[in-house]
């Protein structure tokens, strides 16, 4: 459902302004919406499940998400559109991270990797065929229908959730919840998004000079507050890690780029080509068939020869296919001026996408893995946000834009640029700051330095919030293992955390994934639930 979502919509944006008679800021949030909601309030939904229950903050999520979609399609008004989108991004924080930690907490070790898989595969797939779906809907019984889909969607997930998967919790979730940190958060993307959507009409006037500087404060506030909490949504001391930081920083500027040209590309394709819903959303089909043909594969070569090279190739590459696309003006020529373009595009996604998420997941210590794949994909929704409203702006799109052929092309002619800039920004980060083997296996560390951080570990493989939606702080310290830790750091190297999501439709923002579970981890899970899983899977694997 979020997956579909979160591309079909873009496909209906033009007859959502058509229809209600809205301009292009109105577009702008139908879009922003629903990401400011998602990116602010994602890691703080994985935090609820681990309290109150994972199935029931997932089922809550999913009926949130359709009740939501329900109202945006019977929206009378552009603001009670953007208002249930904003609804709907709530459910989406809930839902989403809800339904890899369902998978982490019921899937034996063994099976679990598979199960990961399967997931990221079908939301890739809901990904891909989102643009199709939402094209066919548009052109049928209307743009409405983009959001009425989710309904029945809803009504078949709920009732099997609640029947077949077991509830689950972690009983070490305690302390408050950070609500004052996402808010802060929240309402600090919210005001500079609105300064950057009205600055086209509004010009440097109060109305956009001072929600950019209460959006200003309102960051420096929540910097403030995640440093001072003792349990925060957002732990600062993660970013000490150099590899993580840099990684971060590639990410915005990937997402950032990828937000802003498919936004805008969906309104080329209709406006100034001419192509009808249902051919615009099946013409940025190559992207997604790429990713989900061929990012495991560029996860192994990733992993061989180093993410440094792919991450500074990769935006090289999408740069060059937006670039291309420059040549989808009127009377373009699908073959010739649009497929190119997009096979490009496609193919540096697929180079960057699964070695990112990989070396987000090995900058950091395997137990805050979760933690740091759901930062990046928060972050990578943020800069989507961003880029959506600020694209425009730089590109001089007006209000009224959209509705001229020869205007938006032009304004079009000038955003693809930037967003070429953006991409060689991230390669040359990347090339600068990525360091090839950090995807290596880490050396061995001293005798009996590994007892608390082990012990940790073994905690927080149990913990789906932190494989999950990476919510809360690190770990905590634990102990029983130290001797065994030591034992097993003296013997040989170890692992770095690996990504498990292999398959996945990375456009909005890089998937959640939880990586694999350190060695003594898993061992010690199975010791506890090996005979239950046993007699459930009718083998003597353990």
């Amino acid at each position: 459902m979020a997956l579909l979502d979160s591309t079909v919509v873009n496909v209906a944006l033009p007859h959502i302004g058509l229809d209600l008679n809205a301009d292009l800021a109105v577009l702008q949030w139908t879009v922003n919406a629903y990401m400011l909601t998602l990116a602010g309030l994602i890691l703080l939904g994985g935090a609820l499940g681990d309290r109150f229950g994972r199935r029931r903050v997932f089922v809550i999520g999913v009926v949130w998400f359709a009740v939501a979609s329900l109202l945006c399609g019977l929206a009378p008004n552009a603001g009670v559109l953007i208002a249930s989108r904003a609804l709907q991004g709530i459910g989406g924080a809930l839902l989403t991270p809800g339904s890899l930690a369902l998978i982490q907490a019921t899937f034996h070790p063994d099976d679990r990797g598979r199960a990961v898989g399967l997931w990221s595969g079908f939301g890739g797939v809901g990904a891909a065929i989102g643009p199709f779906v939402g094209g066919w809907l548009v052109d049928g019984p209307g743009w409405r229908w983009v959001f009425f889909l989710n309904v029945p969607l809803a009504a078949v997930c709920v009732p099997v959730a609640l029947r077949h998967v077991p509830e689950s919790r972690d009983p070490r979730a305690h302390g408050r919840f950070d609500v004052l940190g996402a808010a802060l958060g929240a309402l600090a993307l919210a005001s500079v998004t609105y300064a950057l959507i009205a600055a086209p009409g509004a010009g440097l006037s109060s109305a956009v000079i001072v929600p950019a500087v209460v959006g200003l404060l309102l960051g420096i506030a929540f910097v403030y507050v995640e440093r001072a909490r003792r349990d925060p949504m957002l732990p600062p001391d993660i970013f000490a890690s150099r590899q993580f930081t840099a990684v971060n920083a590639v990410t915005l500027c990937v997402y950032a780029a990828f937000s802003g040209f498919f936004f805008l590309s969906v309104l080329q394709l209709q406006v100034v080509v001419g192509y009808s819903a249902l051919a615009a959303g099946t013409a940025l089909l190559p992207t997604t068939v790429l990713m989900l043909l061929l990012s495991a594969r560029s996860g192994e070569l990733g992993r061989r020869i180093g993410p440094r090279i792919p991450l500074t190739v990769g935006p090289l590459l999408c740069a060059a296919g937006m670039l291309l696309m420059t040549r989808a003006g009127v009377g373009a020529v699908y073959w010739r001026d649009v497929l190119p373009a997009l096979l490009v595009l496609g193919l540096g996604m697929v180079t960057l996408v699964a070695p990112l998420t990989a070396t987000v997941l090995a900058s950091v210590e395997v137990e805050r893995a979760g933690l740091a794949s759901g930062i990046n994909n928060a972050a990578a929704r943020a800069a989507g946000l961003v880029a959506v409203a600020a694209l425009p702006l730089l590109a001089g799109m007006g209000p009224e834009a959209y509705r001229s052929a020869d205007r938006f092309a032009a304004t079009f002619g000038r955003a693809m640029p930037i967003c070429a800039g953006v991409l060689v920004l991230g390669a040359v980060v990347a090339w600068c700051t990525v360091r090839a083997d950090v995807l290596e296996a880490a050396p061995a560390v001293p005798s009996g330095a590994l007892g608390a951080e082990e012990g940790g570990a073994v905690e927080a493989a149990e913990a789906p919030r932190k494989a999950g939606a990476g919510a809360g702080a690190g770990a905590g310290a634990g102990a029983g293992v130290g001797g065994e830790g030591a034992a097993e750091a003296r013997a040989g190297e170890r692992r770095p955390c690996r990504p498990e999501c292999a398959y996945h439709c990375g456009v909005g923002a890089p998937p959640l994934d939880p990586g694999d579970r350190p060695p003594r981890a898993q061992a010690r899970r199975r010791g506890q639930d090996g005979g239950d899983r046993r007699g459930r899977r009718g083998d003597q694997s353990g």
